[in-house]
């Protein structure tokens, strides 16, 4: 058998997804937009198990903006550091929270120039809120998906930046948002980090049959 072209792997991926992962549910436990960009602002470097078994406590002390714009910073911090990275976290959503106070009427902006201006808030935070919390089109691509979508052979990109392009400009704006779930659980469950070398899951082996050497894969 040969190898799918990039046509037929988009379209067999696309139909692979849907049929695993017809309604794929948010993994990050949240209330609203301000409980999920906190969600995700804490999952940077941290598993999503870990942010859901650490973000009830911290609900329990804040969660609003303007109830979190009030605690100490080291208060917040006792509570994120299974997290990783809790001194940055700690300070950002502090500082986020009373930003969104006092120049947002406490309601989080839905716009990617004003989530990414925000302490903490990166491209990929600002993604995962725009298409989860808000319903607009967005790809957020993190280390997982850059790394299922170069052994796909859907992009040679180095990085994340290059790899969202790519992965926007091969498949149509209305899977974007469900897509990117659909990608996270799959590479979860088929092909995660050392489960799968672009040799094993159902989709590589569907997509490249004639592969017989793993996929070196760049880390984003």
């Amino acid at each position: 058998m040969a190898n799918l072209n990039k046509a037929q792997r988009v379209a067999h991926i696309l139909q692979t997804l849907q049929a695993l992962y017809p309604n794929p549910p948010i993994p990050l436990q949240h209330k609203d937009a301000y409980t999920l960009l906190v969600a995700v602002l804490l999952s940077a470097q941290c598993t999503d198990e870990r942010v859901n078994q650490v973000t009830p406590a911290l609900w329990q002390l804040a969660d609003t903006p303007q109830a979190m714009a009030k605690i100490p910073v080291e208060k917040i911090q006792d509570i994120i550091r299974p997290c990783g990275l809790s001194p940055q976290k700690s300070k950002a959503i502090q500082k986020l929270s009373q930003i969104i106070t006092e120049d947002y009427a406490g309601q989080v902006p839905q716009s990617f120039a004003e989530l990414e201006a925000l302490p903490g808030v990166g491209h990929k935070t600002a993604s995962v809120v725009m298409s989860q919390a808000f319903g607009v089109p967005a790809f957020p691509v993190d280390t997982h998906i850059h790394r299922l979508a170069q052994r796909w052979g859907l992009t040679t990109g180095k990085n994340v930046e290059q790899t969202e392009k790519d992965l926007k400009r091969l498949f149509p704006e209305q899977y974007w948002n469900k897509l990117h779930l659909q990608i996270i659980y799959y590479g979860r469950e088929y092909c995660s980090a050392r489960g799968c070398d672009g040799t094993v899951c159902p989709i590589c082996t569907a997509c490249y049959p004639d592969r017989k050497k793993p996929k070196l894969t760049r880390k984003a």
